[in-house]
């Protein structure tokens, strides 16, 4: 129905602009006409938002909104991504990737096995010390300062962090 339409013109597309950060509710505005603050929907009003006027047919049979339904998140937007090379030292291959702040060197060793399926055959490390798989980039001593790059009007990517992949001979299988 026309409740569904602004869902299914956005499908496919992040709609995360739609929410508040802070809430995860709907943004919210005053409205011009009444002075009441109501929901934000500049692209229409959809479901489980109730209309900006009073009215005595609003749709109340559900608990909890879809947006704030777990059954409907299928993924979280990151707070910020990286980049970090990845530099195997058996044959000099080196893979530059895009991650996550959040992801571990594990979720990051998953990733990498696209072009090594025998990833988890290396041990990881950064500065000849092994990297704990467990933590982040971060939680492992390998800051972002892409930020300080800005501040200094550097490229962020004048300096891209290297973990070099060191063969542990242990005839895993990919």
């Amino acid at each position: 129905g026309a409740l569904t339409a602004p869902i299914t013109r956005a499908a496919g597309t992040d709609i995360s602009h739609w929410f508040d950060r802070t809430t995860g509710d709907i943004k919210r505005c005053v409205d011009p006409l009444t002075g009441l603050e109501t929901y934000y929907t500049p692209m229409g009003r959809f479901v489980h938002v109730p209309p900006s006027v009073v009215s005595t047919v609003v749709e109340t049979t559900f608990d909890v909104p879809w947006w704030k339904d777990e059954q409907y998140v299928i993924g979280y937007l990151t707070r910020k991504t990286r980049q970090v090379r990845v530099v195997n030292t058996l044959n000099h291959h080196e893979a530059t990737l895009e991650v996550c702040s959040e992801e571990t060197l594990s979720e990051i060793q998953d990733r990498y096995r696209e072009f090594n399926a025998h990833a988890a055959s290396y041990t990881w490390k950064r500065l000849c010390q092994p990297l704990d798989m467990k933590k982040t980039l971060e939680e492992n001593g390998i800051p972002d300062e892409t930020e300080e790059f800005d501040r200094l009007g550097m490229p962020g990517d004048y300096y891209i962090p290297a973990i070099h992949l060191y063969f542990n001979d242990d005839l895993t299988v990919g």
